[in-house]
């Protein structure tokens, strides 16, 4: 079902965006569009993710706009629709795009995200804010799509970072059977040969046991292999098992991946840079804390902000011109300021690994050189990748 949702209803929504040529005040539209995935049944009880994660963090990437934005006569306003029928998501993007909305944050797959660019075409810029899907960055790109939220290449890399420092270099792999979970283990793959690790033994988790009664039984006898490892990386992004492969394994081995220590977009445990305060300006307005998908929503919009506050104007080609050029900046939290990649419109930015309680570290890690930025060591850096998208 369809539900078009207004933000901030006490709000007058512009029909379009207003040049700055023709008025001293500028509205900003932007539209957030979800398609509403249904979540497979799992093994293991696990908190399930908000179903308004991303939502809410653009909600904040508005409020926090016009904060800034009232000085400057900048009004910031967003449209939200959520639906479960891909067909429905593109018709209503079609719709808010002919009412004059050019600016989109898509929290969707890649299948759909990538329908969705194909469809509005260069009169919209398309903020990824959903999808880590490595094909993204890599060969399916699109000239109209920047992503806010990191690539699964950009996750396995900066945990593969910290273990090589840590000079955990032998892994097993275990990997569920979902294709998420397939993608995930690639990634890894790709990183330990990227950074000279090696995979001892690969296993893949085949069982339907409730492993809330029997995980000291069967975990065990399944992490026993014929070599040593030094640490135990898991590919469960559904938490189909994962969580309860730590202090259940044959050796007394760490857990990393997607369970254990786990690299993501971002936390609650992040405080540092200024962080303590977009965590609690959003549990102000959410009463819960900031996801992954929230902190990535919320960067999407605070991007054409920032591009709006710096040239003063709202039009399409120099938003998106500024946004290309090595004049942008975003400060988002993360102790560096963030820009975007030419070659897959990728956002650069720190990851943070943590544990469920502390923030261990951040990538990339002290040691890891770039040419450029030491931030393109993490994920698909330009050789690597066919997409020239800036």
């Amino acid at each position: 079902m369809l539900t078009p949702r207004k933000i901030w209803p006490g709000l007058v929504l512009a029909a379009c965006a207003c040049n700055a040529a023709a008025s001293d005040k500028l509205n900003i539209q932007v539209a957030y569009l979800e398609l509403e995935q249904e979540q497979a049944p799992v093994l293991s009880n696990i908190l399930p993710e908000p179903e308004d994660a991303g939502l809410r963090g653009a909600e904040l990437g508005i409020r926090d706009s016009n904060s800034t934005g009232k000085f400057l006569k900048h009004h910031y306003s967003l449209q939200a629709v959520t639906t479960e029928d891909p067909a429905e998501i593109i018709k209503a993007a079609t719709r808010l795009q002919a009412e004059g909305i050019q600016y989109f944050v898509a929290n969707m797959p890649a299948a759909q995200l990538k329908q969705l660019t194909e469809t509005l075409g260069d009169n919209a810029l398309i903020f990824n804010a959903g999808s880590s899907d490595n094909q993204l960055r890599q060969q399916l790109c699109s000239e109209n799509l920047l992503h806010t939220i990191p690539s699964r290449a950009m996750l396995t890399d900066a945990l593969g970072q910290w273990l090589k420092a840590r000079k955990l270099d032998n892994w097993l792999l275990i990997s569920g059977q979902r294709p998420e979970d397939k993608a995930y283990a690639d990634s890894l793959k790709r990183t330990a040969k990227r950074f000279g690790q090696n995979i001892v033994a690969e296993k893949q988790w085949s069982f339907d046991t409730d492993l809330r009664r029997t995980a000291q039984k069967e975990l065990p006898l399944f992490t026993q292999v014929g070599d040593d490892y030094d640490v135990v990386v898991v590919a469960d992004e559904s938490g189909d098992f994962g969580e309860y492969v730590q202090y259940n394994t044959w050796l007394p081995r760490p857990v990393a991946g997607t369970q254990g220590l786990k690299p993501v977009a971002w936390h609650r445990v992040v405080e540092q840079w200024g962080a303590a305060q977009l965590q609690s300006r959003f549990e102000k307005l959410a009463n819960r804390w900031m996801t992954g998908h929230d902190y990535a929503s919320w960067a999407a919009v605070r991007s054409v902000a920032e591009a709006v506050t710096q040239i003063k104007t709202t039009d399409l080609e120099p938003v998106r011109n500024y946004i290309a050029s090595d004049k942008f900046q975003l400060a988002a939290f993360k102790g560096r300021k963030m820009n975007y990649r030419n070659w897959s419109g990728q956002l650069r930015q720190p990851i943070p690994l943590i544990q469920p309680r502390s923030l261990v570290s951040q990538s990339p890690q002290e040691g890891f050189l770039h040419p450029v930025t030491d931030l393109d060591t993490l994920g698909f850096d330009k050789p690597e990748s066919k997409c020239r998208v800036l």
